[in-house]
């Protein structure tokens, strides 16, 4: 593919490709080496050359991908997207197909093998995106636009640089999906095209995947993983190329990922809305029961007071400890960014909060507010309670839990509203609606298989690597234990402020650029 040679300055290059996630890595530039000199590492090398010369084009092409809708509502957008995805990945030399299911959108799979490699790496991506309002957005969200820096910081409209400008690695590509999850679509070509041009061998034989309905949860991949197991089995590693750079600006390695899960609770009180001024202390009114019912699950710091309800959760490996202790302090400055003067549990840190399940309130709903408030008991109160589990937690187990709770507090549990019979049989009832959900997924630290992936990303990250134990956020990542036992690591290049799953959602330049040279290391990993 034709590249357009573009300027770059080089007092920054050394820091777009080495950790240009932020400000400190432009105070750590150094110059790239002179042409010709020998250099200590030829594949990240290779990247930074390959930027330097088509920082530009690398623009272009994301700004191409960029345009093609992928909302999975839409089956003729989401085939358009796996169909321009195989083709960019058929120039260089994989072996692409689209797989098929009824009623699914194609997954898009390619492999291509290294000459003497002895591993076998899969790499995930996911090609489809959430919906959008366009009223939402400053622009068209599939009309790519390019600004001068981040919207909020004052940041404006800028032209798409010609052959031969300069590009800032601070600049913002504003789209849906110009981070989730498209990046990696125009950071890994770019990072083998790097390779190829100056000869840089791969090390693994390459499989790649890209799913074309992951913000619905993946309903058929499951299916198409064991529709395909073949194709799975002498994977070694699983790579996923997903999520945000650590909240420090930091480029991080992930080992696992929440699980998920959750339910609806409904109380009652009289089988229609009463006066409360003729019926008000005397008829009980659900809100005040929920409300109860709600307190009685956690206590005022944020601990859970549910029976067991940490009781399976995996401990921590002396590895995972250690990750966390160095891991960088953001909490002060999230609480300043949130408006929070404190956190639960006197102020424990985010990192050691996400190694636990957690209990959080979705949603609550009982009458009205606000202008629409009316003097009335109403018949019922309901709660939506979202579940993250970690490591160990069953989900259906801890619903159990949460139930066995609930009846705990005098209710009886149903499953359908109640009728006469019911109401006049039990003073408290409530209905449980169960979601499904899926357990966590977290990878040893120290497994063989992840180290030199730990190494390949130190070549450009150096020691500002994190390395972070499990995301916050849930993927159902179980799938993948399924069809292989490799381990699985989470490998995020976009900026942590890049309006994931919102309205004008963005990538910033730097973070786009240093895909391409941490790519180019796993690549060619030892």
């Amino acid at each position: 593919m034709k590249r357009r040679a573009t300027a770059f300055p080089g007092a920054v290059i050394r820091a777009v490709i080495r950790a240009a996630l932020g400000s400190f890595a432009l105070l750590a530039a150094t110059l790239p080496p002179a042409a010709g000199q020998s250099t200590p590492d030829p594949a990240v090398d290779a990247a930074q050359r390959h930027v330097e010369a088509n920082a530009a084009a690398i623009l272009a092409d994301h700004a191409a991908i960029l345009k093609l809708p992928n909302d999975a509502a839409n089956p003729d957008d989401i085939r358009k997207n796996a169909e321009y995805v195989a083709a960019l990945f058929a120039t260089r030399g994989f072996a692409m197909e689209l797989l098929e299911l009824d009623g699914a959108p194609p997954l898009v799979f390619g492999r291509r093998d290294a000459e003497g490699a002895t591993r076998t790496i899969a790499i995930y991506v996911h090609y489809d995106g959430q919906p959008t309002n366009p009223d939402d957005w400053t622009n068209p969200p599939f009309r790519p636009t390019l600004y001068s820096a981040a919207i909020p910081d004052g940041g404006k409209p800028i032209d798409f640089p010609a052959e031969g400008e300069p590009v800032d690695p601070d600049w913002r590509l504003y789209a849906r999906s110009a981070s989730d999850d498209k990046a990696p679509m125009t950071a890994l070509p770019a990072a083998l095209d790097a390779l190829d041009a100056e000869g840089v061998a791969l090390t693994s034989n390459v499989i790649l995947i890209f799913d074309g309905e992951e913000e619905r949860s993946s309903p058929h991949l499951e299916a198409y993983l064991e529709t395909h197991k073949e194709k799975f089995a002498d994977v070694d590693l699983w790579l996923f190329c997903d999520g945000p750079t650590h909240q420090s600006r930091q480029p991080q390695l992930v080992f696992g990922v929440r699980g998920v899960t959750g339910l609806e609770v409904t109380v009652y009180g009289p089988n229609r809305g009463l006066h409360s001024g003729h019926y008000g202390n005397w008829a009980p009114g659900p809100g005040w029961r929920l409300a109860t019912l709600l307190a009685s699950m956690k206590d005022e710091t944020g601990r859970v007071l549910i029976k067991n309800f940490y009781k399976s959760a995996e401990p921590l490996t002396k590895a995972d400890r250690a990750a966390l202790a160095a891991a960088p302090d953001v909490d002060g400055e999230l609480r300043r960014t949130f408006g929070l003067a404190a956190t639960e549990l006197d102020n424990a840190p985010l990192a050691e909060r996400v190694m636990l399940p957690a209990l959080n309130l979705r949603g609550i709903r009982s009458a009205e507010v606000g202008d629409a408030a009316r003097n009335v008991i109403p018949p019922s109160a309901t709660a939506s309670i979202g579940l993250r589990l970690v490591k160990g937690d069953d989900p259906a187990n801890m619903l159990d839990l949460v139930e066995a709770h609930i009846r705990r507090q005098g209710y009886h549990i149903i499953r359908e509203e109640p009728d006469a019979e019911v109401r006049a049989r039990y003073a408290l009832i409530a209905k449980v609606t169960r979601d499904g959900g899926y357990p966590a997924v977290r990878s040893a630290m120290d497994a063989p298989a992840v180290g030199p992936v730990i190494d390949a990303l130190k070549r450009v990250a150096g020691d500002d690597l994190v390395l972070t134990p499990s995301l916050g956020g849930s993927l159902p990542l179980f799938m993948f234990e399924t069809a292989s036992d490799a381990p699985i690591v989470i490998l995020p290049i976009a900026n942590f402020d890049n309006n994931q799953h919102a309205a004008d959602e963005n990538i910033r330049l730097g973070n786009l650029f240093y895909g391409v040279g941490a790519y180019a290391a796993v690549l060619t990993m030892k």
